[in-house]
């Protein structure tokens, strides 16, 4: 049922936001004069490599102006549902990290590996909180290991697009009711 949810979603998100998703390539090659999209290896379910897409937002390792508004938003995601429907991504489920990140936050024993059950996601319960913490991460990752369902993935989805409208720190702020999240 998530997979068909994943793909379905996919689909009309991809074609919803097609128009700005031009707009954005044009910017990038004419404005920023650099490539539209940014790849990247990541670890998926059971630990499998892929490469992951994202809107390129930087060049050697510095936000450009139009990559700061789209990070801000999380617009610069919006590439990731062409993982999804490969299969390699969900919409919403933990954060795909890379090799030296698992390392980096001592996520590589045991202790951590129920994590790579499930395929990374898009949005989920850590990616709205913020990473503050990788504590806190693990903490949100946990929880939707043993939580996950279609309701709270909705939920989670209408938040993230809020996100994607008025900016994440200003929906995080609500949401948490704390003026000191990013």
């Amino acid at each position: 049922m998530k997979r068909l949810f994943d793909i379905v979603f996919s689909i009309i998100a991809l074609a919803v936001f097609s128009i700005p998703l031009i707009v954005i390539a044009i910017i990038l090659i004419i404005k920023e004069k650099h490539s539209i999209l940014f790849k990247q290896e990541r670890v998926g379910k059971d630990k499998t490599v892929f490469r992951i897409l994202k809107i390129q937002t930087m060049v050697n390792q510095i936000p450009t102006t139009t990559g700061r508004i789209l990070r801000k938003t999380g617009i610069d995601e919006w590439a990731q549902f062409i993982n999804v429907l490969k299969g390699e991504m969900s919409i919403v489920g933990p954060r795909a990290l890379t090799e030296f990140d698992i390392k980096r936050l001592g996520w590589d024993d045991t202790v951590h590996a129920k994590r790579w059950n499930i395929k990374p996601g898009i949005t989920g319960f850590a990616q709205l909180y913020g990473g503050q913490h990788r504590k806190t991460s693990w903490f949100w990752d946990v929880y939707y290991l043993n939580n996950n369902n279609l309701c709270s993935d909705l939920v989670i989805i209408i938040i993230s697009f809020l996100m994607n409208i008025f900016g994440k720190t200003r929906i995080r702020k609500i949401i948490f009711r704390k003026s000191n999240l990013k």
